[in-house]
């Protein structure tokens, strides 16, 4: 064994036993805590479990002589955080088996080709037919960005994460969706009849 190997592994022993002996005062504190976040016991202990391991792998960036339990809570309050963003964008997810072949059947509005998407549903349900034929009208990708950041309202880091792309990705295809959609609701616009004309 290496000398270098021996003095890491015993500064990670000296680390977890000082880690130990200035979190676990505050483990009963930081457990209410999770049970006030959370809606059941089991959620709760993960999370208590999550941001101690946080604090863990963090712990060389703690401050001696600082408020420890401001410290874990923070980490909890910022794991509870983006636990619930996460939770926010997954689909609810509900076992097939709960359902009878008759509600899947009348739960599925068929176009010419099948069932249609999450997303030609939604754009269907646009008040304004105009609107919907321009967003059409622009390419598939454009489409979904438009549709995410000005339909859905979801943030450009959000929508990156959705479509799997970079975030400089979503604003140039934003961008470009956007002004293909201006100029063909100005043509729509033009070809209106004066006295139709919004």
């Amino acid at each position: 064994m290496r000398i270098d190997n021996v003095h890491s592994s015993a500064a990670s022993a000296r680390d977890a036993t000082e880690f130990i002996a200035t979190a676990l005062p505050f483990v009963e504190a930081i457990e209410r805590g999770a049970r006030r976040l959370t809606t059941n016991r089991y959620d709760a202990e993960d999370l208590v479990q999550e941001t101690l391991l946080k604090a863990y792998n963090g712990f060389h960036t703690f401050e001696g002589g600082t408020n420890m339990q401001a410290w874990l809570f923070r980490i909890m309050r910022n794991t509870w955080i983006s636990n619930f963003r996460a939770q926010q964008r997954t689909p609810v997810e509900q076992l097939c088996e709960d359902f009878t072949d008759a509600q899947l059947s009348a739960g599925l509005r068929h176009g010419a080709d099948g069932a249609r998407s999450a997303e030609n549903e939604a754009l269907a349900h646009l008040p304004d037919d105009a609107v919907l034929e321009a967003l059409r009208a622009i390419p598939q990708a454009n489409r979904m960005v438009v549709y995410y950041a000005d339909v859905e309202g979801y943030p450009y880091r959000e929508i990156a994460t959705l479509m799997d792309t970079p975030i400089g990705t979503v604003m140039s295809r934003l961008a470009r969706g956007r002004a293909r959609l201006r100029v063909l609701l100005a043509d729509h616009q033009a070809a209106l009849p004066a006295g139709r004309a919004r």
